[in-house]
Parts: structure tokens; C-alpha cells; sequence
């Protein structure tokens, strides 16, 4: 028999609640449920409201099938908000929007990784952040990233931004930057430019080409998911992996600190304690007087 919950008056179906989703630590259905329930929900539902959000659906675990899908799901209740996403291959499409904690709990029994854009539905490819995904090509790790990321933090200061990190939750580290809204094009042009460049400052440790050949022992300064129609891990989404690992904000001093991969890898039972901690660390990115705008000339 399938459990009903209701939640802040919607009646939710829940599924397979003692599923192991990732299976290194053993973690349930259920323990991720109670996860975004009770203690991700006050950080992630900022950083989701008002945003469309694409799904990386993993319902049977890292091991089973992964597919990323942006059109709402079938059985999509309706009070589930939409908004339409115009794409040159669906002018009609739309995407789904989680605005509260019952559209939170519906699309995480889904079981997914959230993702969103660098703007919300209200100005499409009008980007109010930007971000740099450092992916580290092994044997480089998230050590590397971490230098990647202070070079980076330096040069964007210089430009008068400031930059807020997280962990990818899996190898990686996603640096993001409070921005005046600006049209999506300048700022991956802009975007871009720094990452030209701190390949010409790193030239031993960073990478702003994707060419394979090039990635052994170096970071991939990604810049192209400032492009209006990309994504990126919203902030304290589980991730679909063995363990059940999150996109994690961490502090500049973490960042500097780090020596060792496992330094900055954190779970889904680490996070009550951060978030009591420090709170929400990319709270500026929510906060319109922390926005700046693009230096000029950035295109």
C-alpha cells in the first residue's frame, strides 16, 4: 500500500520508502525524503523558487537508469506550478517550478538531482548570477579546484564581484557570482574571458577548453553554463551517486584549507550541522544589494 502524507494541505503519494537509493551508505527512499523535508528545505527553497527547474530522475539509484528530463512529468499534479520555457525545437513548452515545500516533497519522491538556470522565469535568458563549474580531470581532484577557484575569486574581485562557493557533490567545485540582471549572452562572453584568462595565468592547472586530450591533471574552467539554456546543480541537491552526497555551500577559509578531497565532501546527514552552523552561505546570491553589475565591455 502506497503511503499518503499531506503536506501544508496537499495529499502526497509516496513510494518504495525503504528503496536504497544510494547504496555505499545504505540510504533509503525514506532517509532522502526526510532530508528535503527536514533539513533542506528552508535552504534549497530560495534557490529554487521562481526558477525553472529540469529533473536528473535516478529512481533506482546511481546503478539504474539516469535520464534528464525539463518537460513536467506525467501525473504532474496541478497545483504544481509551470512556466512556459520557449525552445526553438517546443515554442509551447513549459517547465515546472518548485515554489513550495509540497512541489518540493512531489518532485523529490520522484527521486532527482534539481537543476536550474542563472535566471528566473520571469526574464528568461536575463541571468541575475554567474557561475564557474571547476570539474577536475583526474589525477587532478577538487584540491586543484580549490586553487582554480582562488585565482578566480581574486580576478572577479578586481571587477568588483564577489564570489560564493559550493561543492558540486560529486568531483568538482561551482563558484557563483551576484549580478544586475544581464542579458544571458554577455555574461557567458564575460564569463568566458576570465577563464581565457586564468588558463593563460594557471597554464600548469586550468583549462577553458573541454578537448578530452587536454583534461589529465588539469581543471576545466567551465564557463558555459551562464549559456540561458544550461543548468546547473541547485544548491543542496542529493547528487546520484554511491554516496548520497550534496552540493554543498562551503566558506573561503574551507576553500583555502583544503589539502584533501575528502575535506570538502560532504552527505546528506552533514548538513543539519552546517546549516546550524553558518547558515545558508550563499544567501547573497538571494540578496539584490549584493548584485553587481558586469564590469563594461564585457562582450
Amino acid at each position: 500500500m502506497t503511503p499518503i502524507t499531506e503536506v501544508e494541505g496537499r495529499r502526497l503519494s509516496l513510494s518504495n520508502l525503504d528503496k536504497v537509493l544510494h547504496p555505499a551508505t545504505g540510504t533509503t527512499k525514506g532517509e532522502v525524503l526526510h532530508y528535503y523535508a527536514a533539513t533542506a528545505a528552508t535552504a534549497i527553497l530560495p534557490h529554487l523558487r521562481d526558477r525553472p527547474v529540469s529533473f536528473l530522475r535516478y529512481p533506482d539509484g546511481p546503478g539504474g537508469q539516469l535520464f534528464f528530463t525539463k518537460n513536467p512529468p506525467p501525473g504532474t499534479p496541478d497545483w504544481v506550478r509551470t512556466t512556459p520555457v520557449p525552445r526553438s525545437e517546443d515554442p509551447g513548452a513549459r517547465q515546472v517550478m518548485v515554489q513550495d515545500l509540497p512541489a518540493l516533497m512531489w518532485a523529490a519522491n520522484l527521486v532527482v538531482e534539481f537543476h536550474t538556470p542563472q535566471w528566473r522565469a520571469e526574464a528568461p535568458e536575463i541571468a541575475d548570477r554567474l557561475v564557474f563549474d571547476l570539474d577536475p580531470g583526474p589525477p587532478a581532484t577538487i584540491v586543484e579546484c580549490c586553487a582554480v577557484a582562488l585565482w578566480l575569486r581574486e580576478r572577479l574581485a578586481a571587477d568588483g564581484l564577489s564570489a560564493y562557493g559550493k561543492t558540486s557533490g560529486s568531483k568538482g567545485l561551482h563558484l557563483l557570482v551576484p549580478l544586475e540582471p544581464a542579458p544571458s549572452a554577455e555574461v557567458s562572453a564575460y564569463a568566458k574571458r576570465l577563464a581565457v584568462e586564468a588558463e593563460s595565468a594557471l597554464p600548469e592547472l586550468a583549462l577553458h577548453r573541454m578537448k578530452r586530450a587536454l583534461r589529465p591533471g588539469k581543471v576545466f574552467v567551465d564557463f558555459s553554463q551562464n549559456s540561458a539554456s544550461k543548468t546547473t546543480a541547485t544548491p543542496y541537491t542529493l547528487r546520484a551517486r554511491v554516496e548520497p552526497t550534496v552540493s554543498a555551500p562551503v566558506t573561503w577559509d574551507e576553500i583555502e584549507g583544503c589539502r584533501e578531497p575528502e575535506a570538502l565532501a560532504f552527505r546528506a546527514d552533514d548538513m543539519a550541522g552546517r546549516l546550524e552552523r553558518y547558515g545558508d552561505l550563499l544567501g547573497p546570491l538571494l540578496d539584490p544589494e549584493q548584485a553587481r553589475p558586469l564590469p563594461a565591455g564585457s562582450l
